[in-house]
């Protein structure tokens, strides 16, 4: 059995993709609901739909610069672009600037397509049996950020109240915050020289050795844009529901904590998992946890925070076996997430217009037919394509 002692830099990034968690928790995934406090329901699924369109512009030219430049530049600038991006996104909705406000929201979401890309960085730095591990211990990490972020409502009301605005509003002036920090702790994180396979020999992939197209990348990519695009749809979609049935803040902020404690707060176990059972064992509980997440999120009472965990969980198998099946291919990593930011966006963006005409209930029942697609992944997924494919890169 492989044994694995994370060195100083890879705490630095765990921690630093933990306040990432933090920021999101306390401003883009509330978005919907400061939209609606603006006085544009109808429209309360823009702001996440121009989160996720900017990062999936954004994430292709991250993923270049990093093979350009390497990891921790582009890193570091993409915090830094989240913090400008959510002071702007404050202010905006502080002063009822509808403009600024999207302004803000279009800048995080650029940044996510960069930030987000750290899971490959530390995915690179470790032997490959451990690799599905080791994210999920990062992805463990982030349930602190979003644990900050709730531990912090308290405060964040307070500011509010002295502000003359809500606590959604506010809590896009804690991201900036931790965002921030997250950048101070990337600059002091030192890339690992090589990238390590199984046996601990370097792995070397030309950025041209591979396409979108190529098998071997096909469908761990189908995996993680259909999780990534059901999961953002519903967990920005889900708490406007929740604040139609009357729950208040506190009640909507622990429906998120129970999602994210599903997205990350297993990473022990599903991690392990994967690497003992594969990527085909991820595909296939992943697609079989989001159908039940979408059939769930028709009822109310406690079969809501179930339906936001079982959404997690399932994102969290089909992401991270995705994942590991790309690590190796930098060529692609950053088309794959674009792909993924791009079905988020359009899924809040059409799932913000079907809940204003005909109700959550054809979101919901739409999502559990797209919940199925990673089946497809399973169906298709050959080790012995991948193995090929990273080796015609060397």
């Amino acid at each position: 059995m492989t044994t694995f002692r994370p060195s100083r830099g890879l705490v630095l990034l765990f921690l630093a993709q933990a306040l990432a968690t933090g920021a999101t928790t306390a401003s883009t995934v509330l978005a919907s609901l400061v939209m609606s406090g603006l006085g544009h329901e109808g429209l309360a699924g823009l702001p996440s739909t121009i989160v996720t369109l900017s990062a999936a512009l954004s994430a292709g030219l991250f993923g270049g610069l990093m093979l350009r430049l390497g990891r921790r530049p582009g890193l570091v600038g993409a915090y830094l672009l989240g913090v400008l991006g959510a002071v702007l996104g404050f202010v905006g909705a502080w002063q009822r600037l509808v403009p600024l406000f999207l302004l803000g929201a279009a800048l995080v979401g650029a940044a996510q397509g960069g930030y987000q890309q750290a899971r490959y960085a530390v995915a690179e730095s470790v032997p490959e049996k451990i690799r599905a591990a080791v994210l999920g211990v990062m992805m463990l990490a982030s349930v602190l950020g979003s644990a900050g972020s709730g531990a912090l409502s308290g405060p964040l009301g307070s500011l509010a109240a002295r502000l003359n605005t809500s606590s959604e509003v506010v809590g896009w002036l804690l991201a900036a915050l931790f965002l921030l920090l997250g950048a101070g702790m990337t600059l002091f994180w030192k890339p690992e020289v090589k990238t390590l396979t199984a046996d601990k020999t370097p792995l070397r992939v030309s950025p041209a050795a591979v396409r979108l197209s190529d098998p071997a990348v096909r469908w761990p990519a189908l995996a993680v844009a259909t999780s990534q695009g059901l999961m953002v749809t519903l967990m920005s979609l889900t708490p406007l529901r929740a604040h139609h049935m009357g729950m208040d803040h506190v009640q909507v902020a622990g429906l998120i904590t129970v999602h994210i404690a599903g997205m990350f707060g297993f990473g022990w176990l599903t991690g392990p998992l994967l690497d003992r059972l594969g990527s085909r064992f991820g595909y296939v509980s992943g697609a079989l946890l989001l159908l039940a997440a979408a059939l769930s999120a028709l009822q109310s009472g406690a079969w809501l925070p179930g339906s936001m965990f079982l959404l997690g969980l399932g994102w969290n198998l089909c992401y991270v076996a995705g994942s590991k099946a790309l690590t190796g291919f930098a060529g692609v990593q950053g088309q794959v997430d674009a792909l993924g930011y791009l079905v988020a966006g359009v899924g809040t963006l059409l799932g913000g217009a079907v809940i204003a005409r005909w109700g959550f209930a054809p979101l919901s029942l739409s999502c559990a037919v797209l919940a199925l697609l990673p089946l497809l992944s399973a169906a298709r997924t050959s080790p012995r394509n991948a193995a090929a494919l990273r080796m015609a890169g060397d």
